[in-house]
């Protein structure tokens, strides 16, 4: 169940500012209907026994970027020693430290690690240029990313070499990778929201940083593209989308890992735990959307959605015309007031199913445009390209409704298997090389018997 707190109250009073007492209301009932079941398990002392033994069969070498600042010497300690106790010994961290004062170096000191490489910036230049003076420093071949505050779980980097080495046996070279995370208190006492990923999905990162942590790098790619400052804030966001645009094409060059690697930790200052503390990372966050597509060469305008933080995209012109990855575009049906017909999984379940029309879902998911494997095909248009493709997976030819390109679902069999046939669309679609886009602003009341 949700809690109620101080911070949660402070959450649900900007939120009433921006969206009004309707939206507000229907946010607080969902959160307040939340049950938090999530138990953080820490990897056992045989597993990384296992995988200390392991490390030497692997090459891959980390040097792990973490810029500091004023940071508080509990978490300090814990960041540095949740580095040392990685179970995979080969990495270098460089700590570039930007505070005016000897309370970073003091702490450092005690870590008698030649892996920990400790640099004094003469001054404080901001986020992003603090990190860029760091990968000036980076001398092995993968990048990543740690917060100085944060905490690495013990396998992270083992996970990462894994990984690597297993895209490298399939032929595959990977250049970005990210795994799971969950965040922590300020003790690190309790764990909690998980942020279970999904392998990539590119319109859902225009929606939002869902990559975040942990994240890692080819060293060379990010020292090509370094952070922006006109960005902090939301620099690893830019950062990360202008990767994006360079692996767009081969994205078999991006690779997830579904496994909580990293804690993201919340105090007062974090923007996990108060996120208006930083209403600046958000117009970031805005611009650095804007940019990619921009760079994309699509008419679009990135726009804030109701929640801070995320993102849409309002095209300026038919999103056929716009985006040429783009073959079909599916929507959010609702029957008695819930989700009842929208974006499927490959195994055929209903995301979302369910779902009150006017709740958000989890990590507000249920308003955010993303890739989907298969979209409903009772609510659907389809680029005219593909409507063979259409009439061939499901059986029936692609009859618009009349003025527009949505498809008439009236013209589907009664008998019709509809999980089965929106599949067989979308994996027609894959392998013809389209996207399927969901967008739940794309919305319509069926009937409980599943006609409009």
């Amino acid at each position: 169940m949700g809690r109620i707190n101080g911070s949660n109250l402070k959450k649900a009073f900007w939120y009433l500012r921006r969206n009004g007492f309707k939206n507000t209301c229907y946010a607080i009932c969902e959160r307040l209907g939340e049950r938090e079941s999530y138990v953080y398990s820490s990897v056992d002392s045989e597993t990384l026994r296992r995988q200390r033994e392991r490390a030497e069969e692997y090459s891959a070498r980390f040097s792990i970027v973490v810029p500091a600042y004023r940071t508080r010497e509990p978490y300090l300690r814990a960041m540095l020693d949740s580095v040392q106790n990685q179970s995979y010994p080969k990495w270098e961290l460089i700590l570039a430290d930007a505070t005016e004062d000897d309370s970073v170096a003091r702490v450092v000191k005690d870590y008698r690690d030649e892996r920990v490489r400790y640099v004094r910036l003469l001054q404080n230049r901001g986020i992003s240029e603090n990190t860029n003076q760091a990968l000036g420093l980076v001398r092995f071949p993968y990048t990543a990313l740690l917060d100085h505050d944060d905490v690495l779980s013990p396998d992270a980097l083992f996970e990462m070499a894994q990984k690597i080495v297993e895209e490298e046996n399939r032929g595959r070279k990977v250049k970005l990778l990210y795994s799971d995370e969950d965040k922590c208190d300020g003790e690190q006492t309790r764990y909690f929201e998980p942020n279970q990923k999904e392998d990539f999905n590119l319109d859902l990162l225009l929606s939002n940083n869902y990559i975040c942590h942990f994240l890692v790098m080819e060293s060379c790619l990010i020292k090509e593209l370094g952070f922006r400052k006109e960005y902090d804030g939301a620099q690893d966001f830019d950062l990360v989308l202008r990767a994006v645009g360079r692996l767009l094409g081969d994205e078999s060059q991006i690779a997830h890992i579904p496994k909580v690697l990293y804690h993201w930790r919340c105090h007062e200052a974090s923007t996990a735990q108060n996120p208006r503390s930083k209403q600046y990372a958000y117009e970031a966050g805005q611009r650095a959307v804007q940019d990619f597509v921009d760079c994309q060469g699509w008419q679009a305008r990135a726009v804030h959605l109701k929640h801070l933080g995320f993102y849409d995209l309002e095209y300026q012109a038919p999103i056929f015309q716009v985006r040429k990855d783009v073959g079909a575009v599916g929507g959010k049906l609702i029957s008695r007031g819930r989700i009842a017909g929208g974006r499927l999984l490959e195994d055929g379940r209903l995301l979302y199913e369910g779902l009150p029309a006017a709740y958000s879902g989890r990590l507000n998911g249920a308003c955010l445009q993303q890739d989907a494997y298969g979209v409903d095909i009772r609510l659907i248009q389809v680029r005219k390209e593909c409507r063979e493709l259409f009439e061939q997976a499901v059986g029936v030819p692609y009859v618009s409704l009349p003025g527009e390109e949505t498809f008439d679902a009236s013209t589907l069999p009664g008998d019709i298997d509809i999980p089965r046939a929106s599949l067989a669309f979308g994996r027609a679609m894959k392998e013809a090389g389209f996207r399927i886009l969901w967008q739940p602003s794309f919305c319509r009341k069926i009937r409980e018997a599943g006609k409009e």
